[in-house]
């Protein structure tokens, strides 16, 4: 009976197991994720390798961005290229540029102006790749790209280049200075970067900016501004990248007098860089009449003197100050000179050594003078004392110092070939 029972149920349960077997999925979805967890994962870690490159890219740009702006202002102040890249790569590296792994790249595009343009900084980093290095062996390169502009201002016609000096800027005594269609820049942090004393001292212009101060009196006109512009970047040298003669030179040509050039049929020298010149040793003293040839005048120390009662003209004229040699235009003389509209002195009218600091430069008593082009003393000091007037012309002042004082009345107005332009703004662009 027993056995009789298991052989009738066994094959039952046998057939029951192999239609339960038929039915069971469990071993495929086995093989299926098998198959797809490898995918799945290597999915997700590209999507998550894609993010990191992506914030990568974000911090990198963020770092072009800001040595891009560093780069520009550097650009504004009339920095050359390297200085603009080792700002650029200061500022990069604190804002998690990592240099040992990438390169730097920074061009400018100048403008028409001194220190206006563009400036182009390119970062770029190479970095091993994570899970997409099953697909490549290549790493991966990471590059930004910014640009920054310089642009705007106001056209200045007085810049004083100190960056510390107390009054860098002076105007006192009874003077009136008269500048149209320009403003005064004064370069010099001080508390007093620009001053004015005595209440009848009067100054009209468009505008007064100073990096530090300004200490003013009821005299100053401003016709662009309501009051004067204090805190504001440093302006650059226009001039900066004028060369000088070099010293070897001049002394390779001989020493003229003023009975040379008095004889209209004189002629100038030739330096061995090819620029016409004439030199002058221990100054010249001017009296009678005087019409100068274009070309450049070398007064090599001493004091370039124009006397009462002399005329001096002469068109495409630089006077250059070489050895300490400073300027004294004096009593009445009747002065009308322009600068050089080319050649590699253009626009520039007097033109002192970057050697002789301190020196001052006078234009006193009561000199009629038409003068076109830069009076331009990088190292030392222009006064306009007594009764002089520059009127009739077209001047700009780039001198260390300036000062108005004494009864001087001055009318002036900003170059259109060699502006000089002040409150320049920095912004990025790309």
């Amino acid at each position: 009976m027993n056995d009789s029972s298991a052989s009738k149920t066994t094959p039952r349960r046998i057939g029951g197991r192999l239609r339960r077997l038929s039915r069971d999925e469990t071993g495929a979805v086995a093989v299926i994720a098998a198959i797809l967890f490898p995918v799945v994962v290597g999915a997700m870690g590209l999507g998550a390798e894609t993010g990191y490159w992506y914030l990568k890219k974000r911090k990198l740009q963020h770092a072009a961005d800001v040595s891009a702006h560093a780069a520009a202002v550097r650009h504004r102040t009339g920095d050359g290229l390297d200085t603009l890249k080792e700002a650029a790569t200061r500022v990069a590296v604190r804002s998690g540029y990592i240099a040992s792994s990438g390169s730097i790249t920074v061009n400018t595009q100048m403008g028409s102006a001194a220190g206006s343009g563009k400036v182009t900084v390119v970062l770029s980093e190479t970095h091993a790749r994570l899970f997409s290095s099953i697909f490549s062996a290549e790493p991966m390169l990471v590059r930004a790209r910014a640009v920054a502009e310089v642009k705007g201002g106001s056209k200045a016609c007085v810049l004083a280049l100190s960056n510390a000096a107390s009054g860098a800027v002076t105007v006192t005594g009874s003077t009136e200075v008269r500048l149209s269609g320009c403003s005064v820049m004064s370069n010099s942090a001080a508390t007093d970067a620009f001053l004015m004393k005595n209440g009848s001292a009067m100054m009209s212009t468009d505008c007064v900016y100073t990096v530090g101060e300004a200490v003013t009196t009821t005299g100053l006109t401003l016709t662009g501004c309501s009051a004067p512009i204090e805190r504001v970047p440093p302006s650059a040298d226009p001039f900066a990248s004028v060369a000088e003669p070099e010293e070897l030179h001049i002394r390779q040509l001989p020493c003229r007098t003023l009975s040379y050039i008095s004889d209209p049929a004189y002629r100038l020298d030739v330096m061995p860089s090819g620029v016409e010149a004439i030199r002058f040793c221990d100054g010249l003293e001017i009296h009678g009449t005087v019409n100068l040839k274009p070309g450049l005048y070398i007064i090599d120390g001493g004091t370039f003197t124009v006397n009462a009662g002399a005329q001096l003209t002469g068109e495409g004229v630089t006077v250059f100050f070489a050895n300490s040699a400073s300027a004294k235009l004096l009593g009445n003389g009747d002065i009308d000179l322009s600068a050089p509209t080319s050649g590699p002195f253009k626009g520039l009218l007097f033109f002192a050594s970057r050697h002789s600091t301190g020196v001052v430069h006078q234009i006193t008593g009561n000199s009629e003078s038409s003068l076109r082009g830069n009076l331009y003393m990088p190292t030392g000091s222009i006064e306009f004392t007594g009764n002089s007037s520059v009127a009739g012309g077209c001047v700009q002042i780039v001198a260390d110092r300036i000062t108005f004082t004494g009864n001087s009345s001055m009318e002036t107005c900003a170059l259109e070939d060699d502006e000089i332009l002040v409150g320049q703004t920095v912004s990025l662009i790309e």
